[in-house]
């Protein structure tokens, strides 16, 4: 699956109804692609609610985010988005994706399951979201 792929999938599966095409074309074009993903950061609205999954307290680490995306199905690999341009685009392990980015408030998708499983990182404190799509 390509970047583009990949990408697409995410932003149908996870990004509010109307703002996904807003996404695909930003996220596609590389002089939009920055302000694109700089509203994962103040944006949480542009996230679908209905996929999102609230994170227990006690959970609210890397380790205990990964063991809930593991006990979904997420593979060891995964697939990040992020406005930290550091992290974006990248393929990595699925732990050192959470350790990097969990707590660090930067705006961040990271892609388990294209288009059925991830995470949502806000810039707002705590605002951390399991991502589920069950359902088409």
């Amino acid at each position: 699956m390509s970047r583009n792929d990949i990408e697409a999938s995410v932003v149908r599966a996870f990004v509010a109804p109307a703002k996904r095409e807003r996404y695909v074309e930003g996220l596609s074009n590389p002089k939009r692609r920055s302000r694109c993903l700089d509203r994962l950061n103040h944006h949480i609205d542009d996230i679908d609610p209905q996929c999102r999954v609230s994170i227990p307290s006690a959970s609210q680490s890397a380790a205990g985010i990964e063991q809930l995306l593991r006990a979904r199905g997420a593979p060891s690999e995964c697939y990040v988005m992020s406005s930290w341009a550091r992290l974006d685009g990248r393929e990595m392990p699925l732990g050192e994706a959470l350790r990097e980015v969990v707590g660090r408030q930067m705006g961040t998708l990271i892609s388990c399951v294209p288009g059925r499983l991830g995470y949502y990182e806000s810039e707002e404190i705590k605002a951390r979201y399991l991502l589920e799509r069950t359902t088409g």
